[in-house]
């Protein structure tokens, strides 16, 4: 190979033919196709096609002399079909290989280098013939047909592939035919789609499926892909990808349903320790909580005894009368750590058929409880407490409306809801004394109803602060009892926090903007095995123990006591503090779905609401270099992130409006400014 000849390289637009502009060493320089585009390549890489022809000199160009080639004359010079079937038939048992000029002395009738070109440029167009090597092999009847199988199957392939990408681009749902008889790349392509769709890790899409995501003019984010596969009917718009793959997701396994309905089956049978419990059934004992709450872990009973109101008493569910320890309900329960609260309802930590059942303190029912008699002091301390197992027959099932009315009324023959409300008020000031702090406020949420959102705004009302300082104080009288007796469990603590000083919070408006200067100086709560003070409660050590059912660690708080109470060994603030371990991730993992699900389900309502305008109260600066306050939209009762451009100071006024609302890219800005709060903004 030298200067001038005339080559063929093989481009990723085709064959072209070129000239050797000049070697250097194992590569030369080359002028390609007749635009004569100037490379360097490997000598390796060239088909040499017809030398220079002798006394010439090196053209330029394609078209320069001696080659003179132009498009018509090489499509003059081209054979065809017929012709090259001929040769083939012709060569038929010459299977060896032969040089480009024998074949064209087959096929032309001079082989001239316009003849030369033209066939090496067929010979990559063609079938009966393959170019290997710089010659030419006869390809034997076998292979020529499973040569255009292949390419039929090619073919139909891609018809198929462009049927698919047209399906996906009209985004429209894919019915059960048109899956059931998707290809397996299209269904692999589908599970490709599923796990992008979550945020899951799976490495940059293959160029197959980058072409079918930009026919179906989606781009890689997961958040464009889970818009088109909701359109395709195959995404749920409100499935949240941070619940996938959990405990929580997968259900109960057959086998622990199984177990939970014979063990709801056998709750009335006679179980170990149940002739020792207390019979309490006389007592006139209610359960408060919303109307569709459906798994109720706490009661409420008066015991008059003309000592200061009278004793208190706090019944609690007792879960631990039928799961055992280890037991397979009890591991699956200590993998959840919690029941799981989302905008649709609530993911039980055991199985309905006993967190709804026997476990629950239901109405008109016998029902296995602990029981914590306490008695307050004139001024809201401890006196004394009792704490037993027990047997509660619950009078009345009633919602936090109807105690409001029952505390408002007290009507004689059910005074004593008011009188409990009169000592646990008490006791409320006692802890004030303490240093509690109290921050009751209204709080909303957004619930799903039917698919839709509804905003839910819960009132700090009289029973919802009644029976929430009666689940402190168990907590306290059981935090103080482990405390005095060494006994390890599950305390929750909070370490004392620096706070605004008392004339910085008097200057502050009261209500949301103190609360918000308030909660911004809290630390974090704690749960350890070794008792500590919680600063924000006023108490000197604190258990949670009210909702075995649906914490797990108060189930481990009531097991420690059964312990204690029997004369048994109870586990070691060791072995509870690797089991607390156990619990955090779980724990931590249900906070945030919750968390991730009231995002999306407040970016949908907020998506029904775009065009709406809301009143907000400027609270404090989160990132005031950015110009992000924390804002209270009052309508909603809510606390949220809020782009403000103008200096505020905390209790002004703002109208705030939604910028950008997107569910699917979990994506929500709210922008506000100064302005006089015109009433009548909000949800309408």
């Amino acid at each position: 190979m030298q200067s001038g000849d005339l080559v063929g390289v093989q481009t990723r637009s085709g064959p072209r033919l070129a000239l050797v502009a000049e070697l250097h060493g194992s590569k030369a320089a080359v002028l390609v196709g007749f635009e004569a585009k100037a490379e360097r390549l490997p000598l390796r890489e060239l088909d040499l096609i017809s030398p220079l022809p002798p006394g010439a000199a090196p053209a330029a160009s394609l078209g320069a002399f001696p080659w003179q080639f132009t498009a018509p004359v090489l499509a003059a010079a081209t054979p065809s079909r017929q012709d090259l079937a001929a040769a083939w038939l012709l060569l038929e048992g010459e299977d060896g290989p032969m040089a480009l000029a024998a074949l064209v002395e087959l096929l032309a009738p001079e082989t001239t280098a316009q003849a030369l070109a033209a066939c090496w440029l067929l010979l990559h167009q063609q079938d009966f013939f393959r170019w290997r090597q710089g010659q030419v092999q006869r390809r034997s009847l076998d292979d020529l047909r499973q040569l255009r199988h292949d390419r039929r199957k090619l073919v139909l392939r891609a018809s198929r592939r462009q049927h698919w990408q047209g399906l996906l681009a009209a985004r429209k749902p894919l019915g059960p035919d048109q899956l059931a008889v998707a290809q397996a790349d299209q269904r692999a392509e589908l599970e490709a789609l599923q796990t992008m769709a979550l945020g899951e890790e799976a490495g940059p899409p293959g160029p197959e499926l980058r072409q079918t995501l930009q026919a179906a003019g989606c781009g890689p984010s997961s958040a464009e892909i889970r818009r088109l596969l909701s359109d395709l009917g195959l995404w749920d718009a409100h499935r949240l990808p941070s619940l996938a793959g959990t405990t929580w997701s997968a259900g109960f396994s057959d086998d622990l349903l199984t177990q939970a309905a014979e063990l709801a089956l056998r709750s009335d049978e006679h179980w170990p320790g149940d002739g020792d419990r207390l019979d309490l059934t006389g007592l006139k004992t209610v359960t408060i909580d919303d109307a569709d709450t459906r798994e109720i872990d706490d009661a409420l009973s008066l015991e008059p005894n003309g000592e200061a109101g009278g004793r208190i008493w706090i019944h609690v569910a007792d879960p631990g009368r039928l799961v055992a320890a280890g037991s397979p309900l009890d591991q699956e329960a200590l993998r959840r750590a919690s029941s799981l609260y989302l905008a649709n309802g609530s993911v039980p930590m055991f199985p309905p058929a006993l967190s709804e059942g026997p476990f629950s303190l239901r109405q008109g029912q016998r029902c296995a409880a602990w029981s914590l008699a306490v008695q307050l002091d004139g001024e809201g301390a401890v006196v004394s407490h009792e704490l037993k197992r027990s047997w509660i027959r619950p009078l009345y099932r009633l919602t936090y409306e109807d105690a409001d009315e029952l505390i408002e009324l007290a009507p004689p023959p059910d005074r004593e809801l008011a009188v409990l409300d009169g000592l646990l008020q008490r006791r409320r000031q006692w802890r004030q004394a303490q240093g509690s702090l109290q921050m009751d406020q209204s709080e909303g949420r957004i619930r799903q109803q039917d698919g839709r959102p509804e905003l839910e705004v819960v009132e700090p009302s009289v029973s919802r602060l009644l029976v929430a300082e009666a689940m402190i104080l168990a907590g306290a009288v059981v935090g103080s009892l482990g405390a005095q007796t060494g006994l390890a469990l599950p305390y929750r603590s909070q370490p004392d926090c620096p706070l605004p000083s008392e004339q910085e919070l008097l200057a502050l408006p009261p209500g949301p903007v103190r609360h918000a200067a308030l909660r911004k100086g809290l630390s974090r709560g704690l749960t350890t095995a070794q008792p500590a003070s919680h600063f924000s409660l006023g108490l000197a050590a604190y258990v949670q123990i009210t909702s075995p059912i649906r914490r797990y660690g108060d189930l481990i708080a009531q097991r420690q006591l059964a312990a204690q109470a029997a004369g048994e060994a109870a586990i070691t603030a060791e072995e509870l503090s690797e089991l607390l371990e156990r619990l955090d991730h779980a724990l931590r993992q249900g906070i945030q779905i919750s968390r991730d699900d009231q995002r999306h389900w407040q970016q949908v309502w907020f998506e029904a609401h775009q065009q709406q305008s809301f009143e907000g109260l400027f609270l404090r600066w989160l990132k005031p270099q950015d110009g992000l306050a924390l804002v209270r939209l009052d309508a909603l009762a809510m606390d949220l992130p809020v782009v403000v451009r103008e200096s505020c100071e905390p209790g002004e006024v703002l109208v705030v409006k939604v910028r950008e609302v997107d569910s699917f890219a979990d994506l929500l800005r709210l922008t506000g400014q100064r302005g006089t709060g015109p009433r009548g903004l909000g949800p309408g």
